[in-house]
């Protein structure tokens, strides 16, 4: 379960963008930082999720300093180019096909074959604060972490 890892240090990672070029979390060191796990590009659930971090990224962007959006599926680059000029997504996507930094994150898989969607609010230092699995709710997770972020950072 990925509230287990609450108070954990995130796993670093490297992944491919739909840019093609490589993002790990080291670069974000030292920043505050989103990590949103979804399922599909395209799917409901998940384009509502992507849209709902779209919506509050300027608030995001907003916070000293910048609190960083950074989302993750087992979907092709190629895959995540169509769907982030799709949307006008503002973040990165970042593939992860074989669902390795998923599985460092204990991002659970469903019947298994239905990725879970996760989302964890990581601090400066790369320690994870908050962790909210948002399978049916994808309008209220963005809420949640913003709520923490604030109460965490006094913002």
């Amino acid at each position: 379960m990925t509230k287990e890892l609450i108070g954990q240090i995130a796993p670093n990672f490297t992944l491919e963008s739909s840019t093609g070029e490589s993002v790990s979390l080291a670069d974000y060191d030292d920043k505050w930082k989103v990590l949103f796990f979804y399922a599909k590009d395209g799917s409901p659930t998940c384009k509502r999720g992507c849209l709902n971090f779209k919506e509050q990224y300027n608030l995001f962007q907003s916070l000293t300093p910048p609190v960083e959006i950074i989302g993750i599926s087992e979907d092709s680059t190629e895959d995540h180019r169509r769907f982030k000029e799709e949307l006008e997504l503002p973040f990165p996507l970042l593939s992860d096909p074989e669902r390795e930094v998923a599985k460092a994150y204990s991002v659970p898989m469903f019947l298994g074959k239905f990725p879970g969607k996760s989302s964890f609010l990581v601090g400066p230092d790369r320690t994870i604060h908050y962790c909210y699995d948002w399978l049916f709710r994808p309008r209220r997770h963005v809420a949640k972490i913003l709520n923490t972020l604030s109460k965490l950072s006094g913002r």
